[in-house]
């Protein structure tokens, strides 16, 4: 099972883990639901939980539960900072529509896409 980061999220997790001393690794666990499909928890860590699996991505340890691993399958993990907001995103290219329960259509813009207002 794999899943890839954005350089955005790429540079969130060693920001987080720079000023976090004594931490070994990022722990990131999803669960469903959001309108994205998915929603994050996470936090730095001194090493691995018993459920977790760890992934390397470079010289990044991220410790992701087993069950959390399964729905990051084929994943994209973005991370958006804006003036108002900001957060991991997901894009499941197998998801088809929103997790909130509401048959809403499908955004047809990519993670990175940002329209102007």
């Amino acid at each position: 099972m794999a899943f890839t980061l954005t350089p955005s999220a790429d540079k969130f997790i060693r920001r987080m883990l720079r000023f976090s001393s004594g931490a070994s690794g990022f722990r990131l666990a999803v669960k469903a639901g959001g309108c994205s499909g998915l929603a994050a928890q996470f936090d730095v860590e001194t090493g691995p939980r018993a459920d977790d699996e760890v992934v390397v991505i470079g010289d990044l340890r991220l410790f992701i539960p087993k069950d959390s691993l399964v729905l990051l399958d084929g994943v994209v993990v973005d991370f958006l900072e804006t003036p108002t907001t900001s957060g991991f995103m997901f894009h499941d290219p197998k998801k088809t529509g929103c997790g909130c329960g509401d048959d809403v259509v499908k955004p047809t813009h990519t993670p990175h896409q940002l329209r102007e207002i």
